[in-house]
């Protein structure tokens, strides 16, 4: 039976965000968590830039606050996912990721007004019970690569929901500029006062710029053609397939991010592990299903 196009582009895309993820753990060893992240971005300014040239951006505007409220939520959030990625399993990193529909859910009941019901708010515990699963805290206490899960799901939602009222205004690639644009700036900033800053435990905020040397000019390359790639095929399949589905579909990015971090020497997941990926995925199709339905 032939696959619908949609969900293979879905599919290939979840796979090519998978292996980012691999070459962005790789490129971790060597230089720190944002420094990372500005190359992650780079590529795509230049790429959503180069569109520019042939069709230019044609806009009411008239929302810049919010504009840059989905920038900087986007950028921390890929922060704190490829802080992640670097100090736990690859798939436990975009398992947290992957709490951002539920968490967008939430946000568009606050600030959009949009019905939640029983359902959503299931959703919203079993996310959490997963996050608990997957964390495993001591005690009442969560680590801090659990906290930075949860905001990179947190962080997404927001800049997810921002996307939905911006869409009225702007044109999809200012959007994309305004996160891309931020996520570049913003580590190199954060890279210069990393001199002057004193302090481990905001070790994901912060670190001193590491000039790639070879192998590592190699990852960044393929990182970000892997990332570019992703964003193209995730794009095409939501244009092709109902969104239900490719949301559904988007969730084979953990199991494949789970079989490339053993490639690369992460652990097998244990059945707490696993048992909160469950959680997590059942709450996002639970959201995803009563979104579309």
């Amino acid at each position: 039976m032939r696959l619908d196009a949609g969900i293979r582009y879905m599919l290939f895309a979840s796979l090519m965000f998978a292996l980012m993820g691999v070459f962005a753990k790789l490129l971790s060893q060597t230089m720190p968590s944002l420094e990372v992240v500005f190359f992650r971005n780079v590529f795509g300014v230049f790429l959503v830039a180069s569109t520019l040239v042939k069709k230019p951006m044609r806009h009411t505007g008239g929302k810049p606050l919010l504009l840059v409220f989905r920038g900087l939520m986007g950028f921390l959030a890929l922060l704190a996912f490829f802080y992640n990625i670097a100090h736990i399993p690859l798939g436990d990193a975009m398992t947290y990721s992957k709490t951002s529909p539920v968490f967008t859910a939430f946000f568009a009941w606050l600030f959009l007004r949009e019905k939640m019901g029983v359902a959503g708010w299931s959703a919203l515990l079993f996310g959490f019970a997963g996050i608990v699963l997957i964390a495993k805290p001591t005690g009442l206490m969560l680590d801090k690569t659990a906290w930075l899960g949860i905001f990179s799901g947190i962080g997404a939602a927001l800049a997810y929901t921002a996307v939905r009222e911006l869409k009225r205004y702007y044109d999809t690639r200012a959007i994309v500029l305004s996160f891309m644009g931020i996520g570049t700036i913003g580590p190199l900033i954060l890279m210069a006062a990393s001199p002057y800053v004193d302090s481990p435990e905001l070790d994901m905020l912060f670190g001193d710029f590491v000039m790639p040397a070879g192998r590592a000019w190699i990852y960044v390359i393929v990182m970000g053609l892997f990332a570019t790639l992703a964003q193209i095929y995730m794009t095409k399949a939501y244009g092709v397939t109902k969104a239900g589905v490719v949301g559904a579909v988007s969730y084979s990015n953990i199991l494949f991010s789970i079989l490339l971090g053993l490639l690369i020497g992460d652990p097998f997941p244990d059945w707490m592990t696993w048992t909160g990926i469950f959680l997590i995925v059942a709450a996002g199709l639970t959201v995803t299903r009563v979104k579309t339905s």
